[in-house]
């Protein structure tokens, strides 16, 4: 998810592999399994640019709402330790 979305912002495989700090081939793969799986093109693709297809802006609000959601949840799951723990 984190790697669609950084392609998807950056409209660039390369600057979003170094926003992420990876090479862009393992990027490149990756964002092509996610197509493969999902079934549809996220993005269309040429010599010079990319850009997100429908099917690509329809899943970067998703993307985006599911790793929000998933770090509120993360963060309101864990509860204090108990009083007088040493832990």
């Amino acid at each position: 998810m984190k790697y669609f979305i950084a392609v998807a912002e950056e409209l660039s495989f390369r600057c979003a592999a170094a926003r992420l700090c990876i090479t862009q081939p393992p990027l490149s793969r990756q964002i092509q399994a996610l197509e493969e799986n999902l079934g549809v093109l996220l993005f269309e693709r040429d010599n010079r640019r990319i850009q997100l297809t429908d099917a690509g802006e329809q899943f970067l609000e998703r993307a985006r709402l599911l790793l929000r959601d998933s770090s509120t949840s993360s963060c309101s799951s864990v509860s204090p330790p108990p009083r007088g723990s040493t832990h």
